[in-house]
């Protein structure tokens, strides 16, 4: 008999069970700049995120303010189209090669950076458990560091979120 109560008691707790919303995220990317971010919603149209990643033996911190479209696709509505733009900044490090008197060493170099992001992407959010997979690309602009302007346009990576 106490069997019975309680399946009906999950049953009933089912039928009036909702998709919990969320409006934040963590998770983490993988690609040419790998690392944690960490994203929160103004609405539904609307995020920012952070994102702390490694690239060129530095490490650097991205800012951007991101686009949601989630009717882009017609036939689902859980894959989600997003765009925006961003500013980075960080470090960066690398060897070079000295040679003095039939001798050679290595020298490591560090260089300040700074720039600006775009980010381009898309993502199946699964509504049932609060969890994103995406693919995203993220060209950058370094503005300074250890080349003046240097222009990458194909950052891509996937990403893994959990949303709460």
């Amino acid at each position: 008999m106490k069997r019975i109560l309680i399946l009906i008691i999950f049953l009933v707790n089912g039928l009036f069970l909702q998709a919990q919303g969320f409006n934040q995220a963590v998770g983490i990317r993988g690609g040419l700049s790998s690392g944690f971010e960490y994203r929160f919603f103004t609405d539904d149209a609307n995020s920012y995120k952070l994102l702390l990643s490694t690239r060129d033996r530095g490490l650097q911190l991205h800012a951007f303010k991101e686009f949601h479209q989630y009717d882009w696709f017609e036939f689902s509505d859980q894959l989600v189209f997003f765009y925006g733009a961003g500013i980075h900044a960080g470090f960066e490090s690398w060897d070079i090669v000295r040679y003095q008197y039939n001798t050679s060493w290595h020298e490591t170099r560090t260089a300040l950076l700074a720039g600006i992001d775009g980010l381009v992407g898309i993502e199946y959010v699964f509504y049932e458990a609060p969890i994103s997979f995406g693919i995203e690309v993220k060209p950058y602009f370094d503005v300074f560091g250890r080349e003046i302007f240097k222009i990458q346009l194909f950052d891509f990576a996937f990403t893994l979120k959990y949303l709460f």
